[in-house]
């Protein structure tokens, strides 16, 4: 009689049993990639998120008055008026400060004769500030109302009905800063030593070429050109001692008098 054969141990049968076994390392990439994802739409979300927030305060900034112009401060006006520096900054009241152009606004104030700088700024929450600096009188040339203002540039900035005390009077056919005559008499104007803006009546520029100075006693100091203006300021200084109704200093070395 045929046996089955010994009994395996602990009585189990010898009928083989499978079982499923998965890699090792296959479930740990898998909760990584997912993890992954996960992480990669929260900062997806998260950017989202900061694009609106920084959308809605540009709009905020830009788009609306809570940064709007409420005020314009403006100082160092003398002879042009604030009204005139407001008309030329042209700044409508409610525009954001942000996105005013100062730069534009200081040219076209900037552009007044009377104004020799500007500073354009803004004073958040709602102001802007434009500070003014002026031009200063160099000298004044006669004209038929009065006397017409010029900067050491040669610009005409205003009128007056008489010349300030210690400008010096300049004749001129065209003052501007385009005329060569108006830019020779203005070189000489700066080189005057206070002797002779003491005793100087006026300045005649008919040419650039062909400039005097008229003193209050009558003499007459013939200056030529602006070329060596302080040189011959010192030569004419020295020579105003001298007993005489003209003064050569056309040529400075060789000055003459008569």
């Amino acid at each position: 009689m045929t046996g089955s054969g010994p009994p395996s141990p602990g009585g189990r049968s010898g009928v083989r049993r499978w079982r499923l076994v998965r890699a090792r390392g296959e479930v740990p990439r898998r909760r990584a990639v997912g993890r992954s994802r996960r992480r990669g739409a929260r900062w997806l979300l998260l950017g989202l998120v900061g694009a609106v927030l920084v959308a809605g305060a540009a709009w905020a900034l830009l788009g609306t008055s809570l940064v709007g112009v409420r005020d314009i401060e403006i100082s160092g006006v003398e002879i042009t008026t604030e009204e005139a520096v407001r008309d030329a900054a042209a700044v409508t009241l409610g525009t954001s400060l942000l996105r005013l152009d100062t730069g534009a606004i200081a040219a076209r104030v900037g552009a007044l004769p009377p104004v020799a700088h500007v500073d354009v700024r803004r004073s958040f929450p709602h102001t802007l500030v434009i500070t003014v600096t002026e031009r200063t009188p160099a000298a004044v040339v006669p004209a038929p109302d009065g006397y017409a203002v010029l900067a050491a540039d040669g610009v005409v900035y205003h009128h007056v009905a008489a010349p300030p005390a210690g400008i010096p009077v300049v004749r001129l056919e065209a003052p501007g800063p385009t005329d060569p005559a108006t830019l020779a008499a203005l070189r000489v104007v700066a080189a005057l030593t206070p002797e002779l803006r003491a005793v100087l009546a006026e300045i005649r520029a008919p040419a650039p070429t062909a400039i005097s100075l008229a003193l209050v006693d009558g003499r007459t100091i013939v200056w030529g050109d602006a070329e060596a203006s302080d040189r011959k300021a010192a030569v004419a200084t020295v020579l105003l001692a001298e007993d005489a109704t003209t003064i050569d200093v056309s040529v400075p070395d060789i000055a003459t008098v008569r």
